[in-house]
Formats: C-alpha cells, sequence, structure tokens
C-alpha cells in the first residue's frame, strides 16, 4: 500500500513559515530595542531593518518584491481609482470598529508622541519622510504584501489560508501601534490593516500601489492637520 499522499495534499511551507518568523522577530526586537530611547524612530527603524531582510529573504527564495505586488501600474486611470476605493473601505471597517472600540475602551488618541509637530516646519518635514517610507511603502510591503503572502504560502495557499493570513497581519499591525495608542487605537488601526488586507487579497497582489498611495494619504492628512494645530486631527 502506498504511503505517498494524494495530488494535491495539504502541506505546510516550512520555508516560508521561517521566513515569515525571522522577519517579524526583527520587527519586534528592533522596535522594542529602541523604545526605551525614541518612540518616534523605533517603528521606522524596525521596518527598515525588516525590508532589508524580507529583500533578502525574497531573493534567496528566488522572488522579488514585484512578485507580490510592488511593479510599475499597468493603469494608472486604474490605480488612482482603486487608491479612492480603499480609502473608502479603509474608512467603513475603522469606523464600524470604532463603534465597538468607544464602548468599551479609552481613546488615548496618540497621547504626546507627535505634539512636538505643531507649528515646526522642520519637524514636520521629517514626519512626511517617514509617512511615505516608514508610514505606507514599507508598512505595505511588510504587513499586506510580505506577511500575507508567507503566511498564506505556509498555510497551503488555498482561500482559506488567505483568510486566516489576513486576519493574522492585521491583528499583528494593531498591536505595533498599542504602545502609543492603547487598545482603543489598536483595535482601530487593525481593522485599518483588515481593510487594507482586504483590498491586497483582492488587486494588490498584482498592484500594491493604490493601497500604498491611500495608506500615505492617510497619513498625510493626520500630520497635516496636526502641524496645522486642527483640533481632532485623529
Amino acid at each position: 500500500m502506498s504511503l505517498e499522499k494524494p495530488k494535491g495534499a495539504f502541506r505546510f511551507d516550512w520555508s516560508a513559515l521561517r521566513d515569515l518568523i525571522a522577519v517579524v522577530a526583527v520587527m519586534i526586537v528592533v522596535k522594542q530595542s529602541l523604545l526605551p530611547f525614541t518612540q518616534l524612530y523605533a517603528g521606522p527603524a524596525s521596518t527598515l531593518t525588516a525590508m532589508i531582510l524580507a529583500t533578502i529573504l525574497l531573493k534567496r527564495r528566488g522572488s522579488s518584491w514585484s512578485a507580490i505586488g510592488f511593479r510599475y501600474p499597468p493603469s494608472w486611470l486604474r490605480t488612482i481609482g482603486l487608491t479612492f476605493l480603499s480609502i473608502a473601505v479603509f474608512i467603513l471597517c475603522t469606523q464600524l470598529m470604532a463603534v465597538f472600540a468607544d464602548r468599551y475602551f479609552e481613546d488615548l488618541t496618540y497621547g504626546s508622541r507627535f505634539d512636538h509637530i505643531e507649528g515646526n516646519l522642520n519637524a514636520y518635514i521629517v514626519i512626511m519622510v517617514l509617512v511615505w517610507t516608514h508610514g505606507s511603502f514599507f508598512e505595505e510591503l511588510l504587513f499586506r504584501a510580505f506577511m500575507i503572502s508567507k503566511a498564506s504560502e505556509f498555510l497551503g495557499g488555498r482561500w482559506s489560508s488567505d483568510i486566516i493570513a489576513l486576519l493574522l497581519s492585521s491583528a499583528f499591525f494593531g498591536y505595533r501601534h498599542a504602545y502609543y495608542q492603547g487598545i482603543h487605537g489598536a483595535l482601530i488601526t487593525g481593522a485599518g490593516g483588515f481593510a487594507f488586507g482586504l483590498m491586497y487579497l483582492w488587486f494588490g497582489r498584482k498592484n500594491i500601489l493604490p493601497i500604498i498611495l491611500a495608506h500615505g494619504i492617510f497619513n498625510t492628512l493626520g500630520q497635516t492637520f496636526r502641524f496645522l494645530g486642527i483640533e481632532d486631527a485623529d
């Protein structure tokens, strides 16, 4: 009697899991190591380090960022349309989660992490650089493209694997922001990550740029309102 698994049988992709654990570990260790010294740059330093490692791992597996969505868009008009759609889905998911979060958890907003930006042009310029590197490109490529792809590969690459990968990525994305947003903010941020993750599963594997742009637009508006001293910008 043959012990060989039937064709199409489920198998874990352990190499994908090792890559995923390595990148997640780097993000956690680097960030936690730097938080006692700087809240502003701990996150960017961790995503930059993780991006370098993820790039190496992708190349080692014969892959690249373009293979998981980061490529020149075939149509800029479609890209712009998908950007606005991503914004709409993000607003819907975060507002629905806010109803729950507002009921059970205190809204800590952003604490004092960005207080120095108000009226400070130099600080605003620096934060815009971080918004369009760490806060849009790095986070989307890592949390959506890399994490969802690798988690789904590990679980077999089926549609159910995609959903589990989406949930895990969203939860970790929310956790990453809990240290200055609290549980309330982490839930809403996680919902935002879920929205962008849905968009990634739909079209992002072929063109993740709309999600990157949507993320960057939200962060840009928030920090611009803060620079101008407009209340309730969060």
